[in-house]
Formats: C-alpha cells, sequence, structure tokens
C-alpha cells in the first residue's frame, strides 16, 4: 500500500504536516514518481497574481504518461480501457497498444486538419471509449481539449463554443438515455449555428445505432480520417501548458472556463491514485462518472491510466440498464477493485432494492473500496451501503476546480476512523480553515466559510480562460491569502471537516453543478413571468432539486399547469434535462429585503423544513405565512 520511502515511515498526520510545512520539498519528492521530457528545476514559482505555479521549467506530455510509458516498460499488451454498454450490451477491452494506435492515428489526422499545440478543441461525445481517445489525442499533440457534457442542450454547447474557441468539434452519431437514442449530430450543428465562432471542422463517429445524421460541409468521417492517418509522436508541453478547459455553473449564469496546467494535473493524479485511493498498477479502476465531469477527467480518463490500471468507461445507468443490479454485475464481471460513484447512485439502487436482494447474488469479493463524492453523502445512504457490502464506504470532497480530492480518508497511507457525515480530514497539501465573515479562524463545530491557504498543491486550477479579473474576484479577493472555495462547513475537534453546501447560488443537482441565476434568467424570459428567484431544495435522491418561484405578470390569467409545462421546457430547451427543473409555484409576491433582494436562503429553509430567523430586514413577515401556504397546497418539499 505504501508506495516510497517517504509514506513507509509516515502516518496520515506527519505525512499532511510534511506537506504543509515543506510544500517545495514534498511535491518536488512527488514529482519524481512521473517521468518527466525534461525535469523541473523550480518547484513552485507565483504568476502575475501571486497565484502558485508548479513546476514551470519542466517538459512532459499526458499522453506519454498515460500510454507509451507503459508501452516502452513492457505493459503493452495489459488492458488499458473495458468498455462497458448495457444499453447497447457491449463489452470491449482494449491494450495499452490498441489504446496508443487509436490515440496516436486520432492525432495524426487531426494534424492534418490544420492542429497545432496550443488550439483548442471541443469533445461532445457519449460515454465511449473514443470519448477518451480524443481527449488523449488533443493531449498528445498539445491540443486544449474541453469536454462538454453530451446532455447538454445546443444553447449551452455554443456558449461553450463561443468562449474557448475551438478549431474542431469532435462528436458521435448518437448518446443513448436508458432506452432512448439521442442524435448529437442535429444538436451540434443547431450549436455550431447559434455560435459567433464557427469551428473549421467537425469529426463525427457514426455508431451506426439509427440516429439521424445530417451532413454539413465541414463533417469529416472520424473512422475514415482514423484509418487514412499515420501515427504521430508525442509533443513536449511545458508543465504549465494547459491540458484542458473544463466548464463549470457561475452564480453569474455564465459557465466558467477551469483552466488545468499539465505537470501539477499530472503530478497530483498520480499522487493521488495511490495515496487517496490506494489503487495499485495493474488493478482495476471504475469510477461511475461521465467524461463530461471533473470526475471523468481525472478517475476515468487519466488518473487511472496514468497509474497504470485498468479504467471502465460505463456507459448505462445504475438502474434501468437492465435493473439495479448492473454496478454489481460490473465489479464481478470485470473484477472492480476501487470504485467511486457519487451518492445520488447509491440511493438509487437503495431505492430500488431497500433490502439488497441483488447484492447477494454477485461474488464482490474484489472490491477493497468504495468511494463517494460529487455531492453531500448524507448519512442514511452511507449507512445503507455500510450494511450491506462489507468494504469501507469513504466519502471525500473536491470541486472541479481543485481537479483532485481536498478532503478525504487517505486509504494509501492511513485508514481513519469513519465519522458518518464528515469528508474526512483534509488532503496532504491543503490548508483548510473555517473563517467567519471578518476572514477569522473559527473554533472547533463553528460553521463558516470553507477556506485554504495558498500556496494551493498542484493539479488545481490555473486560471480562468480568458477571465483572469473574474477568476481573481471569484475565489481570491475575498480572504486575501487565501483560496475561497464558495461552500460552507465546519471542523470538530479531531479535525474532521463537515460541508454544508454551498453559499453561493450554484445548486448540486445529483453531484452536477447548476447555476440557479442562468435558470432565473430563462424562467424570466416567459412572456407571463414579471418576476421569479430558482432555488435548490433538499430531494432525497438527487441530494438537491431546482424550485422556481414566480409571479407573473398583472392581469395574465394563465393556467399555472400551463405554465408550468411551458417553463420546464425552456429550461430543459436551453440546459437540459440535466438541469431537473420540475416543479413552478406561482406566488403572489417574493419575499425581499427593503432594498429589493430576494431572500432566497428564507425560501429554502421554508421549502426545506428547516428552523430560521427572520431577517431584520424583510419588508413584509407576512409574506412568510403566504409563500408556506403556496408550498404546502403544491405539496413542495417538506410539505409533501
Amino acid at each position: 500500500m505504501k508506495q516510497n520511502k517517504l509514506t513507509e515511515i509516515m502516518t496520515y498526520q506527519e505525512l499532511y504536516d510534511h506537506s504543509i510545512q515543506s510544500p517545495e520539498k514534498f511535491w518536488s519528492e512527488q514529482a519524481n514518481a512521473i517521468k518527466w521530457f525534461k525535469k523541473p528545476t523550480t518547484i513552485l514559482s507565483k504568476d502575475q497574481n501571486e497565484y502558485p505555479l508548479w513546476f514551470a521549467d519542466g517538459e512532459l506530455n499526458a499522453c506519454y504518461l498515460a500510454l507509451d510509458k507503459h508501452i516502452e516498460e513492457g505493459f503493452g499488451d495489459n488492458v488499458a480501457i473495458i468498455y462497458d454498454s448495457p444499453v447497447t450490451q457491449t463489452v470491449k477491452k482494449y491494450t495499452y497498444n490498441e489504446v496508443k494506435t487509436e490515440v496516436a492515428k486520432l492525432a495524426g489526422g487531426m494534424l492534418s486538419l490544420g492542429l497545432k499545440k496550443g488550439n483548442t478543441a471541443v469533445i461532445y461525445m457519449p460515454m465511449i471509449p473514443q470519448a477518451a481517445f480524443a481527449m488523449l489525442a488533443c493531449a498528445r499533440i498539445g491540443v486544449i481539449h474541453s469536454v462538454v457534457f453530451g446532455g447538454f442542450a445546443p444553447h449551452e454547447l455554443a456558449i461553450r463554443i463561443d468562449d474557448c474557441k475551438p478549431k474542431i468539434v469532435i462528436t458521435a452519431s448518437s448518446g443513448i438515455e436508458i432506452d432512448r437514442l439521442i442524435a448529437y449530430k442535429p444538436l451540434v450543428d443547431e450549436a455550431i449555428e447559434l455560435a459567433a465562432h464557427k469551428p473549421k471542422k467537425v469529426i463525427i463517429l457514426n455508431r451506426k445505432l439509427g440516429a439521424r445524421i445530417p451532413f454539413k460541409k465541414y463533417d469529416v468521417d472520424y473512422d475514415a480520417l482514423v484509418y487514412g492517418s499515420e501515427e504521430v509522436p508525442c509533443v513536449p508541453v511545458e508543465a504549465t501548458h494547459p491540458l484542458y478547459i473544463l466548464y463549470t455553473s457561475g452564480t453569474t449564469g455564465k459557465p466558467k472556463g477551469i483552466v488545468r496546467d499539465t505537470g501539477g494535473y499530472t503530478t497530483a493524479l498520480k499522487y493521488s491514485m495511490e495515496h487517496i485511493y490506494g489503487a495499485k498498477p495493474d488493478e482495476v479502476f471504475w469510477a461511475a462518472s461521465d467524461v463530461g465531469w471533473v470526475v471523468g477527467h481525472s478517475y476515468i480518463v487519466y488518473g487511472p491510466l496514468l497509474n497504470r490500471n485498468t479504467t471502465i468507461i460505463f456507459e448505462g445507468k445504475p438502474i434501468r440498464t437492465p435493473d439495479a443490479s448492473t454496478f454489481w454485475r460490473v465489479i464481478e464481471e470485470h473484477k472492480v477493485n476501487v470504485m467511486f460513484t457519487a451518492p445520488t447512485a447509491i440511493r438509487a439502487i437503495k431505492k430500488e432494492d431497500p433490502n439488497g436482494d441483488f447484492i447477494k447474488k454477485y461474488d464482490l469479493s474484489s472490491l477493497k473500496t468504495q468511494f463517494l463524492a460529487g455531492e453531500r453523502c448524507d448519512v442514511a445512504t452511507l449507512e445503507w451501503y455500510q450494511a450491506h457490502i462489507p468494504v469501507p464506504a469513504i466519502d471525500h470532497w473536491w470541486q472541479t476546480e481543485s481537479g483532485w480530492p481536498m478532503i478525504a480518508n487517505m486509504m494509501g497511507v492511513e485508514f481513519l476512523p469513519i465519522k458518518p457525515g464528515s469528508a474526512g480530514k483534509a488532503v496532504t497539501g491543503y490548508n483548510i480553515q473555517i473563517f467567519n465573515e471578518e476572514g477569522e479562524e473559527l473554533a472547533a463545530n463553528e460553521e463558516g466559510y470553507v477556506v485554504i491557504k495558498l500556496p494551493l498543491p498542484p493539479g488545481t486550477m490555473m486560471d480562468l480562460w480568458n477571465e483572469n479579473a473574474r477568476f481573481k474576484e471569484g475565489y481570491l479577493e475575498k480572504f486575501p491569502g487565501y483560496y475561497f472555495s464558495g461552500d460552507g462547513g465546519f471542523k470538530d475537534e479531531d479535525g474532521y471537516i463537515f460541508i454544508t453546501g454551498r453559499v453561493d447560488d450554484v445548486i448540486n443537482v445529483a453531484g452536477h453543478r447548476l447555476s440557479t441565476a442562468e435558470m432565473e434568467e430563462i424562467v424570466s424570459s416567459h412572456h407571463s413571468v414579471a418576476e421569479c428567484a430558482v432555488i435548490g431544495i433538499n430531494d432525497e435522491l438527487k441530494g438537491q432539486v431546482p424550485l422556481a418561484l414566480v409571479v407573473n405578470k398583472f392581469g395574465e390569467s394563465i393556467e399555472h399547469f400551463q405554465l408550468q409545462h411551458e417553463v420546464v421546457q425552456l429550461v430543459r430547451e436551453q440546459i437540459g434535462a440535466v438541469a431537473s427543473l420540475r416543479d413552478v409555484v406561482i406566488v403572489p409576491r417574493l419575499p425581499k429585503t427593503r432594498s429589493g433582494k430576494i431572500l432566497r436562503k428564507l425560501l429554502r429553509s421554508i421549502a426545506d423544513g428547516t428552523d430560521f430567523q427572520i431577517p431584520s430586514t424583510i419588508d413584509d413577515e407576512a409574506i412568510i405565512d403566504e409563500v408556506r401556504s403556496e408550498f404546502k397546497n403544491a405539496k413542495i418539499g417538506s410539505f409533501r
């Protein structure tokens, strides 16, 4: 379990203290675990914002570390990727040699289309091996990829195209949502029509599943491109060269393009695979997520392959593909050693199979550890899992911005006692503190803002794509010298950290971060809506779901059912089904302060049935009973 001389003699606390007291020495030691084309001599420096830069003068290539290095060391015939697709009833295994051939030829094809180091490419694909091939092919030639989740609507895709200005888009003919075919190509064409920036080419993989593929002049057939191209070698890039841009929801409604470096990220991922997840080379690692999210980037594609683990690309759902046994079938069939999923998935399985009857039908003896993240894991879900599966269930916490875990039980170092409701202790390199509004550190068990003292460790965000001012304002200026996470929480007397949720207007729906501000813009565009508020309320299955409260324009007499249907459709069309907006409540007015600010936190507390204090700045207290009455009539939240 313990991988080098440093960790052989250190407990978690000793290792953590070393990482905080001597960050340059600590991360210099960890950088030795990856193979550099040019080894860095500058370990830690600063950019123009006094923000940390790691390994600035080093050179490497992420695709080389994920594929070529292992082949050179004699592991080319080991299985790199298992593609398991219950929706198409397909299982296919790819060795490192086979993946490298596919990736190197696709990279050659991209070069032939005029791409070069520093260009950007958008990848809009379902959970198929070619999504990983496309990411690795970009990394191979220094092209910066931006993967967009396949469930996002054309409007959302167009926003991202306009922001990162890709030279190409790589897509597939379709994705499958349980039993429904979703044609991707028309969505991509519509997004390009909406976008001001026009990509030169669209590379399309025809899955031959029957989806409509309208032909455009910019189209290039994926298979023909790969077949007709030569394999190309890896291009050395600077450690600070962006590997990818990944968009995440922001409070303004406009998504933020998180920029990830190459050297710090690969160092951190290699370290995390061994020390957090306790995964040994050649073991099978399964992150049941999507490549469109940060979990997919870090722990479906780059992390496992860097560590020479077999990774699983799963095209399905925890239920209905075909039933609540699918996770256990995959674990048994592929001998999964370490698994990672969102608590939502476990809650969905628990709902379908409360007594764990499906679990008893499968041999899960290969499984060592189950990790949970993406949203807060409630105690009931953790206890259900522990009651039915005799392996540690480890909650942990991180963000798109961090790229790898910030709070965890570091299973590759020391298995600490589990405290239900806590994500664990601070991961090595992260000096996490709890502040009050004035920037003072709070005592144990006092709730406040979760902040991290600079420098952040390697692998965390470098900047926001073309939005440095927004980066500084959103993350660095609230508490100078600290990274502001946007989450609230507290530490107990043992140093365990409990995350209580976002302190801004971003909600977490089944592990997907969504902006309520963006939803409000869409809801308010409806011709009958005078004003609105969208809040996140507790949901037993998804953690949180959005709720829209609307005030109709004077004189409008639209039926509630019709308005709800039209608003839900508007959000679905412009954000996608992932938004999960179902409930729209018409209210006579919204609770506001005397200065006109909508009291969203008060609305959340009423819906969730939690205690609250009436703000002294409220315009009219009578509105609380009005809202409560409307929630009761509509059976919203705790009034169900």
